[in-house]
């Protein structure tokens, strides 16, 4: 029996959550550096306890203005700091409801650089083995995010996306091109189910290319985004697949 992860980024203040959770295995929860703060962590984390959701730490550049999508110059020292600053406060409250973190999903630019250069994708694999080396490190299928966790020990989940279209390289189409966010749902659907049941994915091009699977990720500020979810898991579901957190 195939069975998916679905994670949502949560706690970002669009105020859906109790609406989506439900739909989802694991949620990615605004550690307050681009959104949220010790409230919405605790909001989102008390909906996460009461529908068996998995929770993961969401930590980003220290960029609100910018919703944490604007690359910052970092170094390596910098860059495992930021890490886990956020995951001490996100473990903070989270104890408090007694539940533990799960995960780790970088955000934004931090989970974009993370993806296609390997010393920052090592210097957040550190953070996370070093503040709790049973975490799972969720990252773009692939990538050097989950590279650099794999040669340190780190369980590694392989992020796809139904709702953007890929490069023949594996890598997102750029969000500044026409056509990167698909916004068809029937299409988002016949994506996730192609990932899931055959491991590939066709390409702005054309092209087919192999893509592994783990976990399919949910943008939970798209304007669809709960609609997506249940469309999703409902079909998910009737294909047999059941949807599990990694």
């Amino acid at each position: 029996m195939k069975t998916i992860d679905i994670n949502c980024d949560t706690g970002e203040g669009i105020g859906n959550e109790e609406a989506i959770i439900p739909f989802i295995s694991s949620a990615n929860i605004a550690c307050g550096y681009h959104a949220g703060d010790e409230n919405t962590i605790w909001e989102t984390a008390e909906l996460c306890k009461k529908y068996n959701v998995a929770i993961g730490a969401h930590p980003s550049f220290l960029d609100k203005e910018n919703f944490g999508r604007t690359e910052l110059n970092l170094d390596t020292d910098d860059i495992y700091d930021i890490v886990t600053q956020q995951l001490f406060i996100i473990d903070e409250v989270v104890s408090e409801l007694d539940v533990p973190i799960h995960h780790v999903k970088p955000h934004g630019a931090l989970y974009n650089l993370s993806a296609k250069d390997k010393t920052t994708a090592a210097a957040i694999a550190r953070a996370v083995k070093d503040f709790n080396h049973e975490l799972i490190l969720f990252g773009l299928s692939g990538s050097h995010s989950i590279k650099e966790a794999k040669k340190i020990g780190l369980e590694t989940c392989n992020e796809v996306f139904a709702d953007r279209m890929y490069m023949e390289d594996g890598s997102l189409m750029p969000r500044t091109m026409e056509g990167a966010v698909i916004n068809d749902i029937d299409k988002v659907v016949q994506q996730a189910l192609q990932l899931v049941n055959e491991g590939t994915v066709t390409t702005a091009t054309g092209k087919t290319i192999k893509l592994k699977a783990d976990t399919i990720c949910i943008h939970g500020d798209g304007i669809n985004a709960v609609e997506l979810a249940k469309e999703i898991t409902d079909n998910l579901k009737l294909d047999g697949i059941i949807l599990k957190p990694r």
